[in-house]
C-alpha cells in the first residue's frame, strides 16, 4: 500500500462552528492531523487594526475545546493558523490564553508551539533599505513613513515555521497570519509526499466542508497520497462531487489554476477529477512549480478615520422619482451646515449607499434605472480626526435625509423610516490597507519567531 497521510479539518474557520457528530466520524477514520483555519484578509481591515477577533470568543472557545480533546485523546497534533481572525499579536494571544484556560479546566497536559507572525516596524525597515520588499497588486513601493503609520503590520507564513514547531514535538501549534493551506502542506510534506498534493490538499482543507454539497460550516476528511489526494465530507449529508470540488479552485484566486503561495506555484491546469463513490473524489495531476526566490506577503494598516452610520428607508414614489437630485440637496446641505461648525469639508467623508438601487455594485449596476417601491439607505460619515466630527457630520445628514423639501413633496413630517433608536451609530476607528507587499527571505522561518511551552 502507498504513503498516505491522513487529515481532519473541523471547518472553514475556527469559529464558525460544526456538527459534533461530524467530528467523531472523521476521528473514527484514524486522522494523522487535525486542525483548522483560523481566519482571512476577507472581512478587511478593521480586525487586524482593532486586534480584535471577527468570531465570537464564545464560538472559539467552544470549537477549540471540542478539538483539544480530539487531538489529546487520539495523540496527534493540533494545528491552526492565522489564530483569532488576523494573525496579529493580540490575536494570537487570545487564542493562546484559551487553550490554556480549557487545558487547566479540563484536566489536558501537552506541549504547545506559538508562532508569532506580527513583525517588527525596525526590521521591515532595515528590509527597505536593503531592496528585498516590493509591492503587490501596483502598489507603491512600501517607505519608513508607511511602516510608522501602520497599526499594525503581519507576514503570511508558509509551512516551514509550522514544519519546526512539530519536529520540536509540539502537539498543539497555534500560529499568527499564514498561508491558510500552509499548516496542511506541513503535515503532508513533513511525511516525506510530495508537494504537490501537498498544496492541493491544504486548498480543500482549509475551507473545511465548502469542496462538498450542499455547503455549510462542517469537517472535510482529506486523505493525500504520493500522486493524488481524496477528498470526503465527514458528514453523511453532503457529498463531494468531482464539479464541487473542481468549483472550489476558483475560491479567493485570480486564477482557476495557477495558485501563488510561499516558495512556489500549485498548477492545477492538468488536473483530473474522478468520483470514487457518491460521497468522495480523487484529485490527480496537480504540479508544484518551487520559486526562484523564496517570498512572503505582508499586510498591514493604518487608521482612515472614525466611522459613524444610519440605517433609514423610504417608500415614497415622489422622492424615488427624483432621487439623485434629493440627495444632491441632501450632501449640499450637509456640506453648509457643517462648514457652519467650523467644520471643513476635506475634514469627513460622506456616503450614502442606495439599496434597492445600486447599493451591492454602485456605478456597476446594470439595472439601475430600474424603479423600486421602496429605498433603503445606510448614510456613512467618516471623519479623519475623532468620533466627534463623524458623529455631528452624520446627525446634520441624517436630519436632512429626513426633512430635506422636495418639488411636490405631500409628507410633511418626514421623508425617512427609522428601524432603530439611536438612529446614529458610531462605529468607532476606521482602518485601510496600507501595506499589500511581499518580502524576500533567506531562511522561510526568520520573520516568525516560535514560542514553546508545557500546558
Amino acid at each position: 500500500m502507498s504513503k498516505e497521510i491522513r487529515l481532519l479539518s473541523t471547518s472553514a474557520i475556527l469559529g464558525y462552528g460544526f456538527p459534533e457528530a461530524s467530528l467523531k466520524a472523521g476521528l473514527d477514520r484514524d486522522p494523522h492531523f487535525i486542525g483548522v483555519d483560523g481566519g482571512s484578509v476577507d472581512p478587511g481591515p478593521h480586525y487586524l487594526g482593532s486586534g480584535k477577533p471577527f468570531c465570537s470568543p464564545i464560538a472559539i472557545r467552544r470549537d477549540l475545546r471540542l478539538m483539544l480533546r480530539a487531538a489529546i485523546e487520539k495523540k496527534i497534533p493540533l494545528v491552526i493558523g492565522t489564530c483569532g481572525g488576523a494573525g496579529g499579536a493580540p490575536h494570537v494571544e487570545l487564542v493562546v490564553s484559551m487553550v490554556r484556560e480549557i487545558a487547566k479546566e479540563d484536566g489536558l497536559r501537552f506541549k504547545m508551539a506559538t508562532i508569532h507572525a506580527e513583525q517588527d516596524k525596525g526590521e521591515l525597515k532595515r528590509r527597505v533599505a536593503a531592496g528585498t520588499i516590493r509591492g503587490l497588486a501596483r502598489q507603491p513601493p512600501l517607505t519608513d513613513a508607511t511602516i510608522d503609520r501602520a497599526t499594525r503590520i503581519v507576514g503570511m507564513m508558509g509551512p516551514e515555521p509550522f514544519i519546526e514547531a512539530l519536529d520540536a514535538g509540539a502537539q498543539v501549534v497555534l500560529a499568527g497570519r499564514a498561508s491558510d493551506p500552509a499548516p496542511w502542506a506541513a503535515a503532508v510534506t513533513r511525511a516525506q509526499l510530495p508537494p504537490a498534493p501537498a498544496w492541493y490538499a491544504g486548498k480543500m482543507l482549509e475551507c473545511g466542508a465548502t469542496p462538498s454539497i450542499p455547503k455549510g460550516h462542517d469537517s472535510l476528511f482529506v486523505t493525500v497520497r504520493e500522486d493524488h489526494v481524496e477528498c470526503e465530507p465527514t458528514n453523511p449529508a453532503r457529498r463531494c462531487t468531482p464539479l464541487s470540488v473542481a468549483n472550489h479552485s476558483l475560491h479567493e484566486n485570480s486564477s482557476p489554476i495557477h495558485h501563488i503561495e510561499p516558495g512556489g506555484m500549485l498548477d492545477t491546469s492538468d488536473c483530473r477529477f474522478d468520483a470514487v463513490s457518491d460521497r468522495a473524489v480523487r484529485i490527480s495531476g496537480m504540479r508544484w512549480n518551487p520559486a526562484d526566490r523564496y517570498t512572503v506577503k505582508l499586510e498591514g494598516v493604518e487608521l482612515a478615520g472614525y466611522r459613524a452610520i444610519c440605517v433609514c428607508g423610504t417608500r415614497d414614489p415622489l422622492l424615488i422619482g427624483r432621487l439623485d437630485n434629493f440627495l444632491d440637496s441632501v450632501r449640499s446641505e450637509v456640506a453648509t451646515k457643517a462648514e457652519a461648525f467650523g467644520v471643513n469639508p476635506d475634514a469627513y467623508q460622506l456616503g450614502i449607499r442606495v439599496y434597492g438601487r445600486d447599493g451591492v455594485m454602485g456605478a456597476r449596476e446594470p439595472l439601475r434605472n430600474a424603479t423600486p417601491h421602496e429605498l433603503g439607505f445606510v448614510i456613512e460619515v467618516v471623519a479623519r480626526e475623532n468620533q466627534e466630527i463623524a458623529s455631528a457630520v452624520l446627525g446634520m445628514a441624517r436630519t436632512n435625509m429626513l426633512h430635506t423639501d422636495f418639488p411636490g413633496r405631500l409628507c410633511r413630517e418626514g421623508n425617512m423610516a427609522f428601524p432603530f433608536s439611536p438612529s446614529d451609530i458610531e462605529v468607532g476607528p476606521v482602518y485601510r490597507f496600507s501595506v499589500f507587499h511581499v518580502a524576500e527571505l533567506d531562511n522561510p522561518v526568520e520573520l516568525f519567531p516560535i514560542e514553546y511551552e508545557m500546558v
